[in-house]
């Protein structure tokens, strides 16, 4: 495993900068499509196939399970390693390859195995970009170039899912796979646009130049991630509330495009890319409304903004299975996912800000709000299986109950953590 050198860094020109920073935003958008493979269309083609929503949500878990427990290795890995494009490369060729699978064979244990893949390589390449972009701007410059990178992110999964839409309903589901193809190709070739000499690795761990902060090698960034995250209230705080909303928000997609794409009510690949274009599109302004928040007023309202939108959408969605409901309901999932998208890796580089282990704390959140996200599709699924989706999205609607008592009830202390500054955000004793 290639480990980060401690030498001097040789600062990249402007040019350079200039040059990864558009890197970045391109490689967030092809990255987009690639990352999740087959993705939201995986339940409405293995519908189509005989699969009922009970054992589609249960190998949905099995993939977040899978990715959850990777999360903190991956991060760990990013902090340590320089080789942080070549990362990016494998995933993508790894995601692609493993939603193949899945046209070869509908099998349980193919279908498990590529969801698990997936999960896996998914969960390195979100710390990977996100240390990448920490190395190319630095603290002071994260937040707006997430923001960015978000931006362009959530732009590609727009225009992704239009084209899966348009590709599967003239051609098949099986076409949707061949495109998230050629943007895993297209995404390669982004990522080795970024200069490599652009990369401040010791910045993109989160030690800026001039810090006096060692490496310590002979205890490896996993043990000291869990360290740094057990210290660290607010960002205990921050975990839970995730994991809960989590916990109701990602079965939402899927099951919702079950309920009506089952219902008769919708053709299977147009609908679902109506599904992720509507929320996507709200995800574009929404990321860069979350930009201006965070520095302006911090990322707790920001936060609490984005826990506020999971019940009312449960409740529309309980409510209301019908073709047109998409608007609504989607709209609330891209103000909550696209407010989330830029404030969560923001306000975790600001906490860790000087420890020299922000990947691995991005990825020790990741992992307990995992918890929740790969749960979901299986709470979902049977639920709806059972009771019917109406009951399903009401009960999932309602986890996030609990992260806006969490978030409110600890407000005293979250607040002046999420202000965004570097004093404030440093390290409480727990």
């Amino acid at each position: 495993m290639a480990t980060v050198a401690l030498t001097d860094f040789k600062p990249a020109t402007g040019d350079d900068t200039k040059r990864a920073k558009n890197a970045l935003q391109a490689l967030n958008f092809f990255m987009a499509d690639m990352q999740a493979g087959i993705g939201p269309f995986l339940g409405v083609f293995l519908q189509q196939r005989g699969w009922t929503s009970g054992p589609i949500g249960t190998v949905m878990t099995v993939g977040g399970v899978a990715g959850m427990l990777m999360t903190v290795p991956a991060g760990a890995f990013i902090d340590h390693t320089e080789k942080k494009r070549l990362v990016v490369i494998v995933t993508g060729i790894c995601t692609v390859m493993a939603s193949f699978l899945i046209l070869l064979s509908q099998s349980g244990l193919v279908v498990t195995f590529s969801q698990v893949a997936t999960a896996i390589a998914g969960a390195a390449i979100g710390p990977a970009v996100a240390g990448m972009t920490l190395g190319v701007v630095r603290q002071k410059g994260f937040n707006a170039q997430n923001g960015r990178n978000q931006a362009w992110n959530h732009a590609g999964n727009v225009v992704g899912a239009g084209l899966s839409g348009w590709l599967g309903w003239k051609y098949g589901m099986p076409a949707i796979f061949y495109l998230a193809a050629v943007f895993g190709a297209l995404a390669i070739i982004t990522v080795l646009m970024i200069p490599e000499k652009a990369i401040d690795h010791r910045a993109a761990r989160g030690l800026e130049r001039g810090e006096d902060a060692a490496d310590e090698p002979e205890e490896g960034g996993k043990a000291e991630g869990f360290r740094t995250l057990l210290q660290n209230k607010p960002m205990l705080v921050l975990a839970a509330a995730l994991a809960c909303f989590h916990l109701g928000n990602g079965a939402m997609l899927p099951l919702y495009t079950l309920a009506v794409v089952g219902a008769g009510k919708g053709n299977p690949a147009l609908f679902t890319a109506t599904v992720v274009v509507v929320a996507q599109a709200v995800m574009i302004v929404a990321s860069l409304l979350a930009m201006k928040m965070s520095a302006g007023k911090g990322y707790w309202l920001v936060l609490l903004i984005s826990f506020a939108a999971l019940p009312l959408r449960g409740l529309l969605a309980g409510t209301f299975i019908e073709h047109w409901g998409v608007w609504p309901v989607q709209a609330l999932d891209g103000i909550g996912a696209g407010l989330q998208s830029v404030a969560v890796p923001g306000l975790v580089a600001c906490l860790l800000s000087g420890t020299g282990r922000v990947n691995v704390g991005q990825g020790a959140v990741m992992t307990i709000q995992g918890v929740g996200a790969s749960l979901s599709p299986a709470i979902g699924g049977w639920l709806a299986e059972v009771l019917g989706y109406h009951v399903a999205f009401y009960v999932l609607g309602s986890f996030a109950l609990i992260s806006l008592a969490l978030w409110i009830g600890f407000g005293a202390m979250l607040r002046p953590a999420c202000s965004g500054t570097r004093e404030t955000s440093r390290r409480q004793p727990a």
